[in-house]
């Protein structure tokens, strides 16, 4: 297998704009892309583009009357059918809709071709990660999910264990219904818990359809306000214990940038370094419990986005490119320039919060007071015996 990563890019993801004022704005695809350039990371990778999902890779997740609606409503917005989730204020609807998604939706497949074929360890699509999407509906921001087109793509390919993990501050809802009966699949979510944040579910007792399927969903709901302290603490104290077990042919990680602090849609208090933390751990699992490191690394949310997105999103490709940024580091100049003229804003100077999160291992024990250990107690106690872990 080669040992180069794979980073997929093409400038018409740009095109999935759901207009002026909306908080998934595509400058935070461009900027990033103008991050990694600026630090040369698109050397370290080899960039490609892989052509835009069809009909039938589609259908591997969405209903078909869904994708005819999304065409519909793609090619003139004043036919978009709300009862598919479609022109509403979350997912309004705009021209080029289809292609543009499905163009994100082949890059995240892409990607999962070339790791399962061997042709690079690691793929990354930051464009991706649009994990709200169901088979019959747009929702959250998502009109196609890629992230379960990517693992529904590798189980056709003959992948028998297909482990998702998920880091955005908001649930991975579409991905869990997709594979909801499927026990190939194991979906962990770490997110802010449903009582405080859209979509409303994520909770513990959400373990998969019974019977075989049983403990293949894994829901970690952390409180409003918790930090970086907590949260690699609650990531570390369930995700690796899990891989460890499943041993998955394939890792999809979904790394969505909105827990940080500066997030305006969410209440977590993550920093950037946080984020790079588990970033790192996420590629040091795929290399020590995943079938010839097979990893595919994606993007999400995340609405800060100067500040937040380019940079954390830079340190991810970094990482997938075995070419990690040095926190420390001072941004370039031309990146910076570009930052001010294209959202006159002033952009940040290195590729840190100035943080340097320390964590208690769970292994040295719990505080039953402590409201994230809580929610760690409470996946464990709700999936781990399902599999046959010590809770």
């Amino acid at each position: 297998m080669s040992g180069r990563g794979l980073l997929m890019w093409d400038e018409a993801v740009t095109k999935y704009d759901f207009g002026n004022g909306h908080p998934m704005d595509p400058v935070r695809l461009a900027l990033t892309m103008e991050l990694v350039r600026a630090y040369g990371l698109d050397r370290a990778l080899d960039v490609v583009a892989a052509k835009p999902a069809g009909d039938s890779t589609l259908r591997l997740v969405h209903r078909e009357d869904y994708v005819a609606a999304v065409r519909a409503a793609s090619a003139d917005p004043r036919a978009a059918d709300q009862a598919y989730g479609l022109g509403t204020m979350d997912d309004p609807a705009f021209v080029g809709m289809h292609e543009a998604s499905a163009l994100i939706a082949g890059q995240s497949v892409g990607a999962a071709e070339a790791v399962w074929r061997g042709e690079a360890t690691h793929a990354v699509n930051f464009a991706g990660g649009l994990h709200h999407a169901m088979p019959g509906s747009a929702a959250g921001f998502c009109i196609y999910n890629d992230a379960s087109l990517a693992i529904a793509r590798l189980l056709e390919l003959g992948a028998e264990r297909v482990a998702y993990v998920d880091v955005d501050v908001h649930h991975g809802d579409g991905v869990q219904a997709t594979f909801w009966d499927d026990p190939r699949v194991l979906t962990v979510s770490l997110h802010e818990h449903p009582r405080t944040l859209f979509p409303g579910t994520g909770w513990p007792e959400e373990t998969g359809a019974p019977g075989a399927a049983e403990g293949s969903a894994v829901n970690l709901a952390l409180p409003a306000g918790t930090g970086d302290a907590g949260w690699v603490r609650a990531f570390q104290a369930v995700v690796p214990e899990l891989l460890a077990d499943f041993r998955p042919q394939a890792l999809v990680t979904q790394h969505g940038a909105d827990t940080h602090f500066d997030d305006p849609l969410a209440h977590l208090a993550v920093s950037l370094d946080a984020q790079r933390v588990v970033q790192a751990s996420c590629h040091a699992l795929a290399h020590e419990y995943v079938d010839g490191g097979r990893w595919v690394a994606l993007g999400g949310g995340g609405y800060e986005v100067v500040e937040v997105v380019p940079r954390s999103w830079t340190h991810l490709v970094g990482i997938a490119g075995h070419a990690p940024v040095e926190p420390e580091s001072v941004i370039p100049s031309s990146w910076r320039d570009a930052v001010y003229a294209r959202t006159r804003r002033v952009a940040p100077g290195r590729m840190t919060d100035g943080l340097d999160p320390v964590w208690r291992a769970w292994e040295e024990g719990y505080d039953p007071a402590d409201r994230v250990d809580q929610a760690v107690l409470a996946t464990r106690r709700a999936v781990f015996p399902l599999r046959g872990l010590l809770a």
